[in-house]
């Protein structure tokens, strides 16, 4: 699994760039920086590892939203 690979695992972007941009723009008026897409990437990393792990902890090989809600 790749939460097991630790640094092995993909480290590709997971945000939809222009979905982003979109979303800042319209709701602040503000521009997105390129850098902050892999700075994203890295906290949805994150927080699907931990969810990973509450959801192991459940003792299920399924991440559900409650796995995210948990601290």
């Amino acid at each position: 699994p790749a939460a097991q690979r630790g640094s092995a695992a993909p480290r590709d972007v997971l945000i939809v760039v222009s979905k982003l941009k979109h979303y800042i723009r319209e709701t602040s008026g503000m521009n997105t920086s390129d850098d902050v897409v892999d700075t994203l990437s890295d906290r949805v990393r994150s927080l699907c590892d931990g969810a990973v792990t509450q959801a192991r902890a459940a003792g299920r090989k399924t991440v559900m939203a409650r796995d995210f809600t948990r601290a």
